[in-house]
This record gives structure tokens, sequence and C-alpha cells, in this order.
């Protein structure tokens, strides 16, 4: 039973998806399969129903799920604990970033880091802030800057950078754009363009709706903020972003939505117990965000 085995198992019992379980780990579908194939053979029961569209755990599988976290954390512990004896900080990092914002104090960061301990391997990656919370839970990712609605992940470590609420984005010329706030009950009576779901602003969005027994008519979705406002200024849709996000596109007009009661948070997340590598950076990370500018910008 090697660790990599149980790595896949998580990863596919997490997304219920082989393919998603691929692209999270980088590797190909086969090669997350024939693992999952090969630690089942060695238990000698299947983990997976796969008769249907997606990977369900079997009652084995679910029995097994804890466990396999367990032996994960335990290795990553492991570690940690041999290279605090040794005094070392080297290794691989992984590094998540909400998809599509250019996060200036990020990059400032993991520059000065990088100067700092050459010997350390930095990896960034980029995926929605679901995904990339999944991935520092089952410690694929070490460290992730992602986008929630309301309160920072359960059980995680967590520092916010930004707590704000929603806006409309409109071209100039519209009538929507004579408003200076917009009600959540006007905003669902218009066409929408936001981000996809498992993303903190979509999170925002449809909770708050379900809230108020609305229902969004998103009739467009865009994995980037300037894709959404690209679609929003051709007239398309209302635009829906953060705050943040909104105002770094001046050729529309921002609205601030009202009432949006559960805040959309920008926040660093990473596991409670953090490797020498990852204890190294975390002072950088919290020193760049304390004095850079706003973190989200357009790309």
């Amino acid at each position: 039973m090697e660790l990599r085995q149980l790595e896949y198992f998580v990863t596919v019992a997490e997304e219920a998806n082989f393919t998603r379980a691929a692209e999270r780990v980088r590797i190909t579908q086969s090669g997350v399969s024939s693992q999952v194939k090969a630690l089942e053979h060695e238990i000698g029961a299947p983990l997976f129903d796969r008769s249907g569209r997606t990977a369900r755990l079997t009652e084995t599988g679910a029995a097994a799920l804890p466990y396999a976290k367990a032996a994960l954390e335990a290795a990553a512990g492991l570690r940690q604990a041999v290279d605090e004896v040794r005094g070392l900080v080297r290794g691989q990092l992984t590094v998540g970033m909400v998809t599509g914002c250019e996060v200036k104090p990020l990059f400032a960061a993991l520059a000065a880091f990088s100067r700092e301990h050459p010997a350390i391997e930095l990896d960034l990656i980029e995926d929605n802030s679901d995904r990339l919370v999944a991935g520092v839970r089952v410690s694929t990712v070490d460290v992730a800057l992602v986008g929630v609605a309301g309160e920072p992940p359960q059980h995680l470590e967590s520092q916010v950078i930004v707590r704000e609420g929603l806006a409309a984005m409109a071209p100039a010329d519209s009538e929507v754009a004579r408003l200076d706030r917009i009600p959540l009950t006007e905003l669902v009576a218009h066409p929408l363009v936001t981000l996809p779901a498992g993303t903190g602003v979509r999170t925002v969005l449809d909770e708050s709706c379900l809230a108020a027994s609305l229902f969004p008519n998103v009739v467009l979705v865009a994995s980037a903020p300037g894709a959404v406002a690209e679609l929003a200024s051709r007239g398309l849709g209302l635009g829906v972003l953060s705050e943040s996000m909104a105002t770094a596109f001046p050729q529309l007009k921002t609205i601030p939505i009202d009432p949006v009661r559960i805040p959309a948070l920008l926040t660093l997340t990473w596991r409670p117990r953090v490797s020498p590598a990852l204890a190294a950076l975390l002072p950088h990370l919290r020193e760049a965000f304390a004095t850079g500018a706003s973190p989200l910008t357009n790309p």
C-alpha cells in the first residue's frame, strides 16, 4: 500500500469523479484509475461504485476513507518531525490561488520567500476555491488563497484578507447604471453573468438568494472576473462579482447589491499542522497582505 494510492483514493472520494481527481493531482485519469485499482486489489474489495456518472464510495470505501486521510496526515507529520530534528527547510510547497485574479501581494510574498529559501521548489496552481480547499484538507495543497462565503473553512487555519459584499456591473449608458444600489429582488429580474459554482462569489449569490426565496437568472458563467466584465460590457447580462473585483473594471458602473448579509471572504487557508517550509512561508504571506494594496486586480 503506497501513500500515492491513498492520496488518489481520497481525491477521487472528494471529487466523486476520476477525471476531476486526475486534473487536481495533475496526472492522467488512467494513472489515477490504475493506482486506485491496485489499492482495491490489495484491500480485496472495491472502494467505488463506478456504475453511474459519479464515483460513489462503496461501504468499504466509506469505512476506509477516514483511515486513508489519517495516514496521509501522519505521513506529513513524520516528514515535518524529521525536518524539525534536522533543522532543515527544504522540499516543495504547492500554493493555490483562486482562478482568474492577479493577487500581487501573493506574488510579492513568493518572490521574497524564494530569495530567502532557494532550495524550496514552489508550485503555484489556480483552481476554483472549493477544489483548493479540498486540496488543503487532503494535503495536496499546502496553502491556498480562496474565496469563500460567510466564514473561513472549518477545521483549517485561516487569515481573512478581505471581507466584502457583492456588486453588479452594468454598461455606463444602461438604465441600471443610474442606480446607486440595486436591491437583490431587482437584481434577479435581470440576466446575470457571474463566476462558476464552487467560487466564493457564486456561493454568496446563491445562498443570499436562497435565504430570500429568490432565484437568480444566471445566463452565462465565466471562470475569470475579466471575462465576466467583458460579457457584461457587451450587454449579455449584469455582471456579479465581489465589490473589490468589480471596481477593477472602470468601463462599467459598479453598483453594490443590497441586501447581501453573507460576506464574500478572500482568505489564506492551510492545515493546522504545518511543515517547516510552510512555517517559513507564512510570515512572508502575512507581511505581504498586511502592507500590500488591494489584493484582487484584473489580469
